[in-house]
Parts: structure tokens; sequence; C-alpha cells
């Protein structure tokens, strides 16, 4: 059995904080690895016209997580899950052998309750609430955790998650990055080009030179 965590996103484009979050998680909850499910599309994010290529946006994904245990996938995609609970529940089906979790940062708590069957998915897998600098206040007072506040685990807890049942949320104290992709958009609308040099992509996804070595990897 592999312990999974899954955080999904449009990555648009991956970064810096993506990396750091996905790290400490690991640490904190023991998992074995984790899963980047990046989106074709969010159905929250339909109108948005800063969104990159699913192309550029996997792509950056892969250059973050390189050197790491994550593992970029473009699962949605491949099998056409537009919906979160789509994704997890045939994830499930494909790998019964593993136990996944998912990562869910707290500035995206509040809108939750919009989520397409939000209260299927927390019965589906264990959910771990990843602080993100000035969200905390909004993510414990947010419309879901009405329902879902009579299923929180307390953080000392964190590793023995494969032994509870979903419904099942934590609350991780970790070590916070504010690097966000809306701040990346804002100084370098065109950070997706092809033309930009590896050098400056990686700069403007805050990813240290170092960082940038190869690495087989299959996606799930």
């Amino acid at each position: 059995m592999a312990r999974i965590g899954l955080l999904g996103g449009s990555f648009n484009p991956a970064h810096r904080a993506h990396r750091h979050i996905s790290l400490a998680a690991m640490k904190a909850l023991g998992l074995d690895a984790v899963w980047w499910l990046v989106s074709p599309g969010n159905p929250l994010k339909e109108d948005a016209k800063d969104m990159a290529p699913f192309g550029a946006r996997f792509a950056s994904a892969e250059r973050i997580a390189r050197g790491t245990l994550i593992q970029v996938s473009d699962f949605e995609r491949k099998e056409e899950t537009r919906f979160t609970v789509d994704s997890v529940r045939l994830l499930k089906r494909r790998h019964p052998e593993h136990r996944f979790i998912w990562l869910l940062r707290s500035d995206t708590v509040p809108n939750f309750h919009k989520w397409r069957d939000w209260r299927g998915l927390a019965g589906e897998v264990p959910i771990a609430v990843i602080r993100r600098p000035g969200y905390d206040s909004l993510a414990h007072a947010a419309r879901a955790m009405s329902w879902l506040r009579r299923f929180v685990h307390p953080s000392s807890q964190a590793k023995h998650w494969t032994e509870w049942s979903a419904p099942a949320i934590i609350f991780l104290r970790l070590p916070p990055d504010a690097t966000s992709a809306t701040a990346i958009r804002a100084h370098f609308p065109s950070w997706h080009r092809r033309s930009s040099s590896p050098r400056e992509r990686n700069l403007r996804i805050g990813l240290p030179l170092s960082a940038r070595r190869p690495l087989d990897r299959t996606s799930p």
C-alpha cells in the first residue's frame, strides 16, 4: 500500500509554493508520494482570460516537481474528468492498492461548498488543509465547515490518517510560502511563451536553478 497525497489545480503556473507545501505535507502525513493533477479546465475558472494552455501549465509543473517524489499527472485530461469528485472516484477504482488523501489549500476552503458534490468528495478520501498566509480565519469560518467541523482530527494525529474513515479532515500547521500564481501572472503575463529561455521561466516561477535536475517519472 502506498500513501498518496493528491493536489489538484490549474498550476497557472506551478511555482515553489506548490512544491513547498507538497514536500511539507509529505513529511507531516508520512506520504510516499504526492500526485499533482493538472486540470485541463477548472469549472470555477471558466471565465479566466489569463489561463495558459494546458501544455505550458503541465510543463511548468514538471519543472517545479523535478528531483522530488512529486509526480505530475495529466490523468484528468486523459480520462476527461471535469470534476474533482469524479477524478478521485476513478483513481480509487484504478488504484485500489493505494490510500489517498486530498490536499486542500486554506484559501480554497471558503469556496469548497461550490465544488460539485463536495460532500461526496469528502466521503471518498480524507482531506488535509494546508495553511496559506492570511486565510486561516476564512477557512475555519467557511460555509462547508459547518458540516465538516464534526469530522476534524487533531494535527497530532496527522500520520495516522490511513486509520480514519472518511469524511475526515485535518488542518496542518506547516511553514507557509506566500508565493502566488496570481502575482506571477501579474508580473509576467507571458510566462508561458515558448520564446522564454529555460532560465527565465524557472526564475519567474520561483524555482532555484540548482533544483533543475532530470528525473524519469511516470504519471498515475
